[in-house]
Order: C-alpha cells, then sequence, then structure tokens
C-alpha cells in the first residue's frame, strides 16, 4: 500500500524548522567558495573557486546517498536510481555560479533545496519508482563571458562542448580554453544532451519584493518573460576639450545619453510590464580633455509577450538610429540574447498549487521577471519553478537574504512535487 507523504513522521511545522536550519547552514558553507570580506560571493564559470565548489558539492551529494557525475560541459548530477528506469528522470537543481559580488542564495538555494529534498526522501522513502537527480549546472548568468545558460543549454542542446561559441572573457580567455583548462570538453565525461527527462523543477529566491510586500510564502511561477539583449557602438569624432568649438562637435557621450533617455522614454509609454535596462557604460580611452570619440553601452529588455517585445526592440533600435544620425553619429547594434517568453507546465503548476493548500501555506501565482534555467527545459520536458520571497527584493548583491523559515517552507513544497512525480 503506498505510504503517504502527508503520513511521514514529522510535522509541517517540523519540517520547516528542520529543512530552515539544514538549509542555512549549507549554503553558508557553500559561500566560502568565493567569499569576499565585504559579505558577497564571486564563482564565474570555471574559475577555480567555481571548481573547488562543484567538487565540495560532489563530495556533499554522495556524503547525502546520491551517486554524483559530471557531463562534458562541467554539470555536476546527483543520481537516486529508480525501480522503473524506463519512466525517465525527474531532474531539480539551478546553478553555481554568480554574478560578481553576489549574494550567496541566487542559484544556491535551489541546489541546496535540491539535495536536501531528495536526501529526505530517500531517509523516509526510499528508493523511488522514478528516478530522481539533483544538478548543479555549470553556468547561468553570463557574469564571466558574453553568454547566458552554458550549462542548461548544453543538457538540452542549445549548445555543446565540441562547437562553443566563440567567446572571450574581459582578459582574452575564450570560453573554450577555460573549459579545457578546467578538464571539461576532452570526452573524460558523459554528453550533456539528453532526452530522458521526464520533468525539471527549479527552487529560486523570488529575487524581486513581491511575495515579501504581500507577505506570500511561495511564489508559484506561470511563467517567464521573454529577454532581449543588446551591445551599442556609438562612434564619433575624438577631438581636442579645448579647441573644438561646441557646434563642430562629434560627441558620442551626448549622443549616447540622449540614446539612453530615449530608451527610458519609450519604455515609459509603453507601460508595465516592459522593462528596458541600461546597465552598462563605456567610453572607450575617455579623457577628461577629450571629446569622447566612441561609446559603448548594453540594453536589456523585458516583456511576457514576444510579440511586444519585438515591437518596443524594433521601434526603439530605431530611433536610436535617428538620434544618431542628428548627431553626426554611426551606431551599430549587435544582439546577443533573444529568449523568448516561456509558460510553465500547468498540470505541474496545479500540483504546486494543491500542495500549498494541503499545507497550509500562502501563495501567489505570478510570473518571473529573471531569466532562468528553467525557461530551456519547458520547450522539451514538463517544468515547473516556485519562488521563496527575497528581502526587500535585493539580489545579485551581497545583502540579498531570505529568512531561513521561507527556505524551509520552499523546500517542503518542492519535496511535495518530487515526491508525486517520483514515489507515485
Amino acid at each position: 500500500m503506498e505510504k503517504s507523504i502527508h503520513q511521514a513522521p514529522s510535522s509541517k511545522d517540523e519540517l520547516v524548522r528542520r529543512f530552515a536550519s539544514e538549509a542555512a547552514s549549507m549554503l553558508e558553507w557553500l559561500a566560502q567558495f568565493g567569499g569576499d570580506p565585504d559579505g558577497g560571493v564571486t564563482r564565474l564559470l570555471y574559475s577555480q573557486v567555481w571548481q573547488e565548489a562543484q567538487s565540495a558539492l560532489q563530495d556533499h551529494m554522495l556524503a547525502s546517498g546520491l551517486s554524483p557525475y559530471y557531463d562534458e560541459a562541467g554539470n555536476l548530477f546527483g543520481r537516486m536510481e529508480g525501480s522503473r528506469a524506463a519512466a525517465g528522470a525527474v531532474l531539480t537543481g539551478s546553478h553555481i555560479d554568480t554574478v560578481l559580488s553576489g549574494g550567496r542564495y541566487d542559484g544556491a538555494y535551489g541546489i541546496v533545496a535540491a539535495v536536501l529534498a531528495v536526501k529526505y526522501l530517500k531517509e523516509q522513502y526510499g528508493q523511488p519508482l522514478r528516478t530522481i537527480e539533483v544538478v548543479s549546472f555549470a553556468e547561468e548568468e553570463g557574469s564571466r563571458f558574453p553568454l547566458t545558460f552554458w550549462g542548461s543549454g548544453n543538457v538540452t542542446g542549445l549548445f555543446s562542448t565540441q562547437t562553443p561559441p566563440e567567446v572571450c572573457d574581459s582578459e582574452g580567455v575564450t570560453l573554450a580554453n577555460a573549459m579545457y583548462q578546467a578538464g571539461f570538453g576532452l570526452s573524460h565525461y558523459q554528453p550533456g544532451n539528453r532526452s530522458d527527462w521526464a520533468a525539471f523543477i527549479e527552487l529560486h529566491i523570488e529575487q524581486g519584493n513581491v511575495l515579501e510586500r504581500e507577505r506570500q510564502s511561495i511564489g508559484i511561477v506561470q511563467g517567464i518573460v521573454g529577454q532581449r539583449r543588446f551591445t551599442l557602438e556609438v562612434t564619433g569624432e575624438s577631438n581636442h576639450a579645448g579647441t573644438t568649438p561646441m557646434g563642430y562637435r562629434r560627441d558620442a557621450l551626448c549622443g549616447a545619453s540622449e540614446m539612453i533617455i530615449a530608451i527610458r522614454n519609450e519604455a515609459l509609454n509603453y507601460g508595465d510590464p516592459l522593462v528596458a535596462t541600461v546597465g552598462k557604460l563605456e567610453v572607450v580611452s575617455g579623457a577628461s580633455n577629450v571629446v569622447p570619440g566612441c561609446v559603448k553601452f548594453t540594453l536589456d529588455v523585458r516583456h511576457t509577450s514576444e510579440m511586444e517585445l519585438n515591437g518596443f526592440c524594433t521601434t526603439v533600435i530605431n530611433k536610436l538610429q535617428r538620434i544618431a544620425e542628428s548627431c553626426g553619429l554611426t551606431l551599430s547594434a549587435q544582439q546577443w540574447m533573444d529568449a523568448a517568453p516561456i509558460l510553465m507546465n500547468t498540470e505541474l503548476t496545479d500540483l504546486l498549487q494543491s500542495s500549498c493548500n494541503s499545507r497550509n501555506l500562502s501563495f501567489k501565482k505570478m510570473y518571473s521577471g529573471a531569466g532562468h534555467d528553467a525557461q530551456l527545459f519547458a520547450p522539451i520536458c514538463p517544468t515547473a519553478m516556485l519562488f521563496v520571497p527575497s528581502h526587500k527584493g535585493i539580489s545579485h548583491s551581497p545583502a540579498e537574504y531570505t529568512e531561513p523559515a521561507d527556505l524551509g517552507a520552499g523546500i517542503i513544497v518542492l519535496l511535495d512535487l518530487l515526491y508525486s512525480l517520483a514515489y507515485k
């Protein structure tokens, strides 16, 4: 007779306390790999501290009763074999890399939560019917290379270690060389691309302040916004700041400034939920006594509708070209990210809602304004994503924080979904 998960020896409150304590402790432990004196964490793809973190997680997975292994991209998996191998595997986890001086929860929490949930399931219920795998994806953030989702992209077939994109980090190191130096991409491990996934579930901090403001314990993600990212280069003419009259100048920085204001105004005209951000600005060979001749800046645009996203990007790029022409400048726009909006699987989101109701946990159905590994899995297998609150909505910062009780609540909901998918 099947044993119900809600007949487990521990009550909800006891489980929350247990998982809250274990998750907080494990996140503190993991943050030492790449931790800095200001409390931030920097763990870039294939760096030494990245390698140390993955190795430490490998040992922890083994101690938790999982069978760890790597793929060719450096993704780390911990496998709990099911009795019905042909049924496919349920995958859960998140990414191990961080932004520069980021927080200790983004990505890491999803990995920690997955390890703790699967360990508990094995202790209480033994071998599952369907295989469960925990994953620590190699990379998601795009912090070292101008490339995102390298880890999950190798698992889902978007990328391949055999033909890595020709991109370099800020020191000129190519992605391929960084991968080889870390010991991956050399045919020592199994290929990344697989088609046997029965489902993918990602637990993550919200990275916004909606759940905290509305006093909700869990965010059930209905979908993930689409994203477009561009690098724009404005070219004018460098010249002497003292001898070049204002009317004769082709000032790239002034032109870029007009463009940035135009982007903001156009985004305000479109209204929510569209957001547009210029996050990086570089005056090439800038000096206090030189009229800037070249400026580069980034543009990040997000919306839940692909049609609206495409429309805004086309409109704003055309507007920027007109500004460049009116200022005697040239503009080049290179798009390097194009992620369509993605919907989560409704059957899985219904199961998450049932879990919240049965556990008496408040929840909110919502969209994710940030990109996540889950969006790569949604087109190939049933995919679900859930959030826990972020204090003051702060993320990508040393001040990133989630209350331990919220960490524990998220793990319980993950636990319930894994049980439904792998043990029933």
